[in-house]
Formats: structure tokens, sequence, C-alpha cells
């Protein structure tokens, strides 16, 4: 008698189609609870202060550029996107005459701002750089000051907080 009141249950949870039941209930009590997505373009999420974006060139607080033409991040940069000449100046130090990076090359590894003893290239956190063309994405050395001019505040905080794990 069990076995067929088993037979019976389950016949009428087929016929009554359970499981749909059960799936909309379970999709209506996620439809009333509040959603974990962000409205992107007039939300943003949280990024890390660890997080490697566009990168920038940075200066003084004096207004001189930080880069002193160690060329340590071209040596490191393992796509080999950065591209440095220097020359020295009357006062006896260098300075880069030129200095691009190729975005389309780089992997965002961020070897080069780990490499550079002074700060002076480092990864903002832009990551809205998109462009309609390929020429948009070579990089040269007024276009990343122009970046370290605008992004100054946020990543000089980025690095206070990151100073701890270095």
């Amino acid at each position: 008698m069990a076995a067929t009141q088993m037979d019976w249950t389950r016949a009428a949870k087929y016929f009554l189609l359970w499981d749909f039941i059960k799936g909309f209930g379970l999709g209506f009590r996620y439809w009333a609870k509040p959603k974990h997505t962000v409205n992107y373009p007039h939300e943003k999420g949280h990024l890390s202060p660890r997080f490697r974006g566009e990168h920038a060139l940075r200066r003084y607080p004096s207004g001189e550029e930080r880069c002193i033409a160690c060329k340590l991040c071209e040596a490191i940069c393992p796509a080999q996107a950065i591209t440095i000449d220097a020359e020295p100046r009357e006062d006896g130090s260098r300075r880069t005459t030129r200095y691009d990076i190729d975005m389309t090359k780089c992997i965002y590894c961020g070897f080069c701002q780990e490499a550079c003893p002074v700060d002076a290239i480092v990864e903002g956190p832009n990551f809205e750089f998109a462009t309609e063309t390929r020429e948009e994405l070579y990089y040269d050395k007024a276009k990343l000051l122009a970046n370290g001019d605008r992004w100054e505040a946020e990543i000089a905080k980025n690095l206070e907080l990151d100073a701890p794990y270095r």
C-alpha cells in the first residue's frame, strides 16, 4: 500500500507540473529582493587601489616631470610597448625627450610601475579609454603627462593606500 501511495503522489506532482511551480516560486522570491547589479554608466562599482588602468606620467609638486630617463620601465616591459629617448640637460640631469607607449601592445602587467624608482610611470584608475582608431592608442609624452595631471589626486591616494604592501 505504501508503494501505491508513492506512485499516486509522484503522478500528482507530475500531472500538476510541481517542478515548474517550485521554479516559479524561486524566481518570484528573487524578483522581490533588491538587485545586486550596477546600472553601469550612472553607477560605478568599487575599484581596488591596485587596479591597473590607463597609463600616466606624474610630475613633482613643483611641476617638473618625475621621469629621470633611467629606462628601467622600457627594459622590463615584456611586450616591448615602451620607447624612451633621453638627452642630458644644461644642469646635468637627464630627462626624456620622447616617451611613447603603444597601448595596442601593452598587457597591463604593471611591471613598468613597479620598476620605476621615482613613481613617474603609473597605471591610473581610468578604465574608460575606448578609441575609434588604432592611432589614438599610441600614447606620447604629452598625452601621458596630461593623464597624470588629470588623475594625480586619485593616483596619489592609490599609491598611499598601496604603500604598506610595497
